[in-house]
């Protein structure tokens, strides 16, 4: 069943898909795209992908972006990429910021090689599998991210949760955050039991 965006958002994942399949960057749309729809649609304003490459190859990448509509939006963006991991581009045919995240984390490069395709509005877009998406929006913890993280379980409810439990919790740990391990099981316990 094909999933629907706002039309703006269509024409910016099309020409973002476009880029990111011509380059060959392993990659799929995360943020509110995705939580979108995979969970409890919400309006979002930007897309997020994560992309596993080398720094290597940035440049390159960037090379072939206007060929899909899409531009740095900043001054010496693959500089900023370097210090950020995150490359600020713009679709400039939608205004829609595009932030492309270079992963290079061992969850964030399993997450990336698991990732499945969805029809969105028609376009073959690449998305995390739920579970992946669960740590993603724990570990980011803002407002809407909690509301992200209810919208999903409560959209797969079937879900079995144990491996995003797993990787919140170490991330919980490395990270000194025993609160995103809580608010997690917090938000689990929450959930309408299964018949």
């Amino acid at each position: 069943m094909a999933e629907r965006v706002p039309a703006s958002l269509e024409s910016a994942l099309a020409d973002l898909m476009g880029w990111l399949d011509a380059a060959h960057i392993p990659s799929m749309i995360i943020g509110g795209v995705a939580a979108s729809v995979l969970g409890r649609p919400r309006l979002t304003r930007d897309v997020d992908a994560l992309a596993v490459l080398p720094e290597a190859d940035w440049a390159e990448a960037i090379r072939l972006a206007p060929q899909f509509n899409i531009l740095s939006r900043i001054d010496n963006a693959v500089q900023f990429a370097k210090r950020s991991r995150v490359l600020l581009m713009r679709h400039t045919t939608s205004g829609i910021d595009v932030d492309l995240i270079f992963g290079e984390l061992p969850f964030e490069r399993a997450a990336v090689a698991n990732c499945e395709n969805h029809d969105v509005g028609g376009i073959r877009v690449r998305l995390p599998r739920v579970e992946d998406l669960l740590v993603m929006k724990a570990i980011a913890r803002r407002p809407k991210d909690l509301e992200d993280l209810q919208g999903l379980l409560a959209a797969h409810p079937e879900l079995d949760v144990a491996s995003a439990r797993r990787w919140i919790r170490e991330f919980a740990i490395a990270m000194s955050m025993p609160d995103m391990l809580r608010e997690f099981d917090a938000l689990l316990a929450q959930r309408p039991s299964q018949g």
